[in-house]
């Protein structure tokens, strides 16, 4: 059974949206609104859903650089939702990001062994007559030259850029890397060349992923489990083959129907997800998707769904889904 590397327990990060003349908070943005999540070591989680329905900022609130107003973050075993400054200091190195836009997050004026070696030198990580080597074996391993150390990221193309990101995350040894549309800004040939990067470290390196997306076909190769996120709360959890192909949760079911499929030969009808999000600041009572889900019934509107557990690893956030599933509406 797998081991649970990261723990989330009733995570609220919540952002001031108006304030009263006297500089008070009279209105929140719930990005992610009192979410539980598990994540398990030596797996790929996956983490998708329309933009701006807190994925990036679950991912960041994870590695304490968005606000936690309340909940537990408990990373191998110690929670850390309340440490700070030099408390934390020795949980930064474990726990590391990959952005969408490398050429976004790689300095213009530092050479690639100046990038690779900064994180080393602020963690203490090694000494100093070290850092070549280290430097030079990190682009091995994301498959780069090291003659081209002293090279600057604008001499690299987007994949090789983000070739550097990884080397640079992996630079301190962390067992936790987060990839944030890692591979949106990429071209298809070099996104494949990229995921199969990262599948292959992390069978070496034993690494832990969080993948966050709004791609399900991209989700589909590389993750372990899939979580559907929706205006701040997850909806669903499963299985990566079992979410696509027995849905138990409407929002799922719609992801996945408005996805193409790359096969000219097959007939296939897009679903698009009628209205339009919720206002965060001031989101709709009861379950979050029930104005646009074409399966709501009164109660979806007065109360949040409970916890369906399918398994340990699987579980669904819907007030029908056994009825659903059982007369195969989200088949």
């Amino acid at each position: 059974m797998a081991d649970t590397l990261i723990q989330l327990q009733g995570v609220k990060t919540y952002f001031p949206h108006a304030k009263t003349a006297l500089g008070r908070v009279r209105s929140w943005i719930k990005a992610v609104d009192n979410l539980d999540l598990d994540i398990y070591r030596g797996q790929n989680l996956g983490l998708v859903g329309e933009s701006g329905c807190g994925k990036s900022t679950l991912g960041r609130t994870i590695l304490r650089l968005a606000p936690l107003l309340e909940g537990k973050i408990i990373f191998d075993g110690r929670e850390i939702q309340h440490l700070a400054g030099r408390a934390l200091q020795p949980y930064r190195p474990k726990m590391q990001m990959v952005f969408q836009q490398p050429q976004s997050s790689l300095n213009p004026k530092m050479t690639v062994l100046q990038i690779l070696t900064e994180a080393l030198r602020i963690c203490g990580n090694g000494r100093e007559r070290s850092y070549l080597d280290r430097a030079a074996h990190l682009l091995e391993l994301v498959d780069l030259r090291p003659e081209h150390l002293f090279r600057y990221p604008h001499e690299y193309s987007g994949g090789q850029q983000q070739r550097i990101c990884i080397a640079r995350a992996l630079a301190t040894e962390p067992q936790f890397i987060i990839f944030d549309e890692a591979t949106s800004a990429l071209d298809v040939s070099v996104q494949a060349q990229i995921l199969n990067l990262m599948n292959r470290l992390q069978r070496k390196l034993n690494l832990t992923y969080l993948f966050i997306s709004h791609d399900l076909s991209v989700l589909e190769q590389v993750c372990h489990r899939i979580a559907v996120m929706y205006a701040g709360h997850i909806m669903e959890i499963r299985r990566a083959d079992d979410l696509f192909t027995s849905p138990r949760h409407p929002y799922t079911k719609m992801l996945r129907d408005s996805v193409p499929i790359a096969d000219p030969t097959m007939k296939q009808t897009l679903v698009s997800i009628a209205g339009e999000p919720p206002n965060l600041s001031n989101p709709p009572n009861g379950c979050r998707f029930h104005p646009r889900c074409p399966y709501a019934v009164k109660l979806c509107s007065q109360e949040l769904p409970g916890v369906s557990s399918l398994s340990r690893s699987e579980e669904v956030h819907c007030h029908r889904q056994s009825e659903l599933f059982d007369n195969r509406m989200l088949i």
